[in-house]
């Protein structure tokens, strides 16, 4: 069974925008990511409906950034009496480097999972402990 082309009252032009085989499609899709600034904290939330806490590798490079890893793996649904013609359901892998503003305090960074969203909260140091860390060197 095919979808329909032609639905009689609707011109083809319609028809022609919607069946986009004439575009690039991207392989990936990009979730979707709010950060939040508190006095005290960041807070990043990045939408991941269908997600675990086994998909996420949460972790600071070599640089101290932060780096988010999302990789879930197709599930093979037992008894499915077809095959897909177009689907777009899952993320297949999907990674994301955030650079940390200087008073992210990086020792403390907590992430969850929670109703489809990973939330990663992010302290900030307080500014005197900031200003300590800023703390001139003298040349010799």
């Amino acid at each position: 069974m095919l979808p329909a082309r032609h639905n009689g009252w609707m011109p083809d032009i319609f028809n022609d925008f919607f069946d986009n085989n004439w575009m690039d499609r991207p392989k990936a899709t990009a979730p979707a990511i709010n950060v939040i600034e508190t006095p005290e904290a960041y807070e990043l939330e990045l939408a991941a409906p269908g997600m675990t806490k086994e998909d996420f590798n949460v972790h600071l490079d070599e640089e101290g950034d932060l780096v988010i890893n999302m990789e879930k793996k197709a599930e093979n649904k037992e008894g499915h009496k077809g095959h897909y013609l177009r689907r777009e359901f899952s993320y297949t892998k999907f990674q994301q480097t955030m650079l940390l503003p200087e008073d992210a305090d990086r020792e403390a960074i907590e992430a969850k999972v929670e109703n489809g969203v990973l939330t990663v909260n992010i302290p900030k140091i307080r500014k005197v402990e900031v200003e300590k860390a800023k703390k001139q060197i003298e040349v010799k």
